[in-house]
């Protein structure tokens, strides 16, 4: 029993130590595959012991800290999910807003609005955020390293935060949509904005009632939506910067056709005012024209497009407009006249330049009365001034400077002074329908700024002076010549001139028809006179006392005649040797006095020839003594007087223009001012 039993005990050794040793196989088993991980346990335990190290607070530590944390984590989820959206408007808002600019705009104000609450919430984000590491700090409850990394990144969203340039919170999405809003401006202004088409200058007249088209209803309206925006974020300056960039361009465009070149011409340029007599008549149109049509249409335009940000502000765009698209340039040009040298043509050019501004007074004032353009008004008042002062001082001085012409000699050839014809032609002029009433408004405007009364007669007064002061010219002029026969054509010339050219004109009338038949009658005073002393001595060189029926014999009768011809041919080529060299002006002046000369000559010596010719052609020296016959004595008294050209004196003109008028105003303008 007992070896039975010692036998059961050894199989139950055996079994269990074979269950043994299988375990012990299975446990090396598992610990050779736990090796590996267990070394890489044993990698990660200082992270963990890190992770875990908080906990080692006190209780009361990290019981409070869950409030703190809750507190804070709240707003900045909030800032971070507001920020999320921001940037999933970006996409919209870097499109192209041309397409659907309302849903652009509706996304930008989105955009507007995100950063509104970005800006309001991230204050209060970052100060929750300060408190809490402030807490982890002071209760042990993170660890140093975890802290100073955190304190870092706030510190950086603070200097964000107090840099206004730095805290761009949208990565600079709302300045590119700016840009955007900015270029859709531009564009919707400069594809609209087509300048006035003009064929030329000379077609102003047809395009009275033509101005520059307005922009569409809708684009304005657009324009409107745009400015709205960009006023709201402080963009309005660039905006005001691209308007009145493309619009004083297209109004220069539109001036460009009218060749405006002149209005650069500098006062060293040009000598006098003829020589731009035509630019100035020019300038005045244009300067209409582009008052009236092209800035009317851009001070209305201005007021649609900025009418909701207020009148300084459309005014002042306007203004800058204005100066940039050349109103300045037009101002100037009239400066550089009233700059120019004196002269009488002067005066009537500077009456021009007054009756452009005074027609456009009412349209300056409106246009240009704002604040916004004192340099306009300035520059213009400038101008209405020198325009005044200089008129008035040319015209005042005028009968000095006929008076001073007193000292020059007369015409050599008898002729009417150029400077008689411009000066009546001149008077005449101020006393046209045209002149006058323009003339008359200088001066009282001239009066009252001295506090002086202008009278009624001033202007007729002075003008009836300076003709008293030529016809005393004409007189002392007269007395100047050494050969008295001329002193008579020039009396006769001047006499005539005067009865021809004033009669029926506003001179004339001033005069009166007394004063002018007296010039009339002078002048046929002087026409027989100047016959008389002249020609009329011919004729008794051809007498027939002594060669009645041949009474000394014919040899006696031919030496009489010859010696009688011989000296009505030395008489005769005296007289018209000098008075080929004189000059009749008027046409028929000069026909009837040729006339008059060929009678009192012709029959006489006709009736002669034929008489007592035939005693001396048979001589063999016939053609010393029967030198003309009657038909070339008609053909040489026929072309006497007749003008010279380029002889200042001579020639006749009915105008203020050309090299003629120069000499006159050159001499006028030359001579020294009484005082």
């Amino acid at each position: 029993m007992a070896s039975v039993k010692n036998i059961e005990n050894l199989v139950a050794a055996r079994k269990s130590l074979k269950i043994s040793l299988e375990k012990s196989k299975t446990l090396a088993f598992a610990l050779e595959k736990a090796g590996p991980r267990l070394e890489e346990i044993n990698q990660r335990l200082p992270s963990l012991e890190f992770a875990v190290r908080p906990i080692r607070a006190p209780k009361e530590a990290l019981v409070a800290v869950g409030g703190h944390i809750d507190q804070a984590v709240g707003p900045a989820a909030a800032v971070l999910k507001v920020f999320d959206a921001v940037h999933g408007l970006e996409k919209s808002l870097l499109s192209d807003p041309r397409f659907d600019l309302p849903g652009y705009l509706s996304v930008l104000k989105r955009l507007e609005e995100a950063l509104h609450f970005l800006a309001d919430n991230c204050e209060l984000a970052i100060q929750w955020l300060e408190d809490i590491v402030e807490y982890l700090e002071d209760n042990s409850v993170a660890d140093d390293k975890y802290l100073s990394n955190l304190k870092k990144s706030l510190k950086i969203l603070r200097e964000l935060q107090n840099n206004e340039e730095l805290a761009c919170l949208d990565g600079g999405l709302l300045e590119a949509a700016f840009d955007k809003l900015e270029a859709e401006f531009r564009r919707l202004l400069t594809e609209n904005s087509v300048p006035l088409p003009m064929s030329s200058s000379s077609s102003l007249g047809e395009q009275a009632c033509i101005a520059p088209s307005p922009l569409p209803v809708p684009v304005i309206q657009k324009l409107h939506a745009i400015i709205g925006r960009l006023t709201a974020n402080n963009r309005l300056e660039k905006c005001i910067s691209i308007y009145v960039e493309i619009r004083s361009s297209n109004v220069r465009a539109s001036l460009q056709a009218l060749n405006l070149d002149y209005l650069e011409i500098s006062l060293s340029e040009f000598n006098d005012v003829q020589s731009i007599e035509g630019h100035i008549a020019q300038w005045g149109k244009h300067l209409e024209f582009a008052v009236k049509h092209l800035f009317e249409a851009e001070y209305k335009l201005c007021n649609d497009v900025f009418e909701k940000i207020g009148l300084d502000v459309w005014m002042g765009c306007f203004a800058k407009i204005a100066a940039q698209a050349g109103i300045l340039a037009f101002l100037q040009f009239g400066k550089t006249v009233t700059d120019s040298k004196k002269d009488p043509i002067k005066l009537l050019k500077l009456l021009d330049i007054f009756t452009s501004l005074n027609k456009l007074r009412l349209d300056f004032n409106r246009l240009f009365g704002g604040k916004a353009c004192l340099e306009i008004q300035t520059l213009t008042r400038e101008l209405i001034k020198r325009v005044i002062d200089g008129a008035s001082e040319i015209f005042w001085e005028l009968l000095a400077q006929v008076e001073l012409q007193r000292q020059t000699p007369p015409p050599s050839d008898g002729s009417v002074p150029r400077l008689v014809s411009f000066i009546t032609d001149y008077c005449n002029r101020l006393l046209g329908d045209h002149y006058r009433p323009i003339l008359t408004q200088v001066l009282v405007i001239d009066r009252s700024w001295k506090q002086e009364k202008f009278q009624e007669g001033l202007l007729t007064d002075a003008i009836l002076n300076i003709i008293k002061a030529i016809e005393l010219n004409l007189e002392t002029w007269s007395k100047a010549y050494e050969d008295t026969t001329l002193s008579y054509i020039f009396m006769m010339n001047y006499h005539w001139h005067f009865y021809k050219h004033l009669k029926g004109t506003k001179l004339g009338d001033l005069l009166g028809d007394a004063l002018l038949r007296e010039h009339e009658q002078y002048k046929e005073y002087y026409a027989a006179v100047y016959l008389r002393e002249s020609w009329g001595k011919l004729p008794a060189h051809l007498s027939r006392e002594g060669l009645i029926l041949f009474s000394g014999g014919r040899a006696t009768a031919r030496d009489l005649v010859k010696k009688r011809l011989k000296a009505f041919n030395e008489a005769f080529d005296d007289i018209y040797s000098k008075q080929s060299k004189w000059v009749v002006s008027e046409r028929d002046l000069r026909e009837k006095t040729c006339q008059l000369t060929v009678q009192a000559i012709v029959p006489v010596y006709r009736s002669y020839m034929q008489n007592y010719g035939p005693l001396v052609e048979q001589d063999s020296s016939a053609s010393k003594y029967a030198k003309y016959t009657a038909p070339s004595l008609e053909k040489m008294l026929s072309s006497l007087f007749q003008p010279k050209l380029g002889k200042y004196g001579s020639s006749k003109g009915s105008h203020l223009n050309g090299k003629i008028d120069n000499v006159v105003t050159n001499k006028l303008r030359s001579s020294p001012t009484v005082k």
